[in-house]
């Protein structure tokens, strides 16, 4: 997850947002807070318009002293973890999905000053086939594993093996990762460090 915070000037007051990148079933932080300002806060909403709900859809209002409201069913992944008292409308969503990916937006009621708005685009990185290895034909079966170097934390592999009736064994790996293969072309020098062996 990456956050690009924003600082965003609404006459005195100040809405800090952000844009949020996160892993398909990761965890996202949904940035929202007001500076600079002793305006009283009486409410934050939050809309939310996503492939799922393609039109504004307010979801969640959070009072001073009720807390966070569902508007039209509750969604357990979503956790507010701002603090209503520092102005601070930070919400949580967890076990995030491509249905997830959209624009949200945080509107704080302030009085007198009114409504004071940010939007958070959230965008899902997927998971996508970088390359495969394969043993085949091997005896005994072969441990195959990638030398990935610095690219270590950004790829995930998976193994299958399949044995054969004359005591061979065929074993394909895939890396898969969160980067597009164009990204990765680009940076030749982490690709050299890119090996697959026993």
């Amino acid at each position: 997850q990456s956050n690009l915070w924003e600082r965003r000037p609404l006459g005195h007051q100040s809405v800090i947002g952000g844009s949020v990148t996160v892993v398909q079933e990761g965890t996202a932080s949904l940035p929202c807070h007001v500076i600079d300002t002793n305006d009283d806060l009486t409410q934050i909403t939050w809309q939310r318009r996503t492939r799922e709900k393609p039109h504004n859809d307010n979801f969640l209002t959070i009072l001073p002293r009720e807390g966070p409201q569902f508007v039209n069913g509750g969604d357990a992944r979503f956790k507010y973890i701002g603090n209503f008292n520092n102005k601070n409308g930070t919400l949580q969503l967890s076990n995030v999905t491509l249905k997830d990916e959209g624009s949200y937006t945080c509107i704080f009621t302030l009085f007198p000053s009114g409504n004071q708005k940010t939007e958070i685009p959230l965008n899902l990185l997927e998971e996508v086939l970088f390359a495969t290895c394969t043993a085949a034909g091997s005896r005994p079966p072969a441990e195959v594993r990638w030398l990935t170097g610095v690219l270590r934390d950004k790829m995930r592999t998976t193994t299958n093996s399949t044995q054969y009736d004359n005591g061979t064994t065929t074993t394909v790996t895939i890396l898969l990762t969160f980067y597009d293969t164009a990204y990765l072309v680009r940076n030749q020098l982490l690709l050299r460090s890119l090996k697959c062996g026993p």
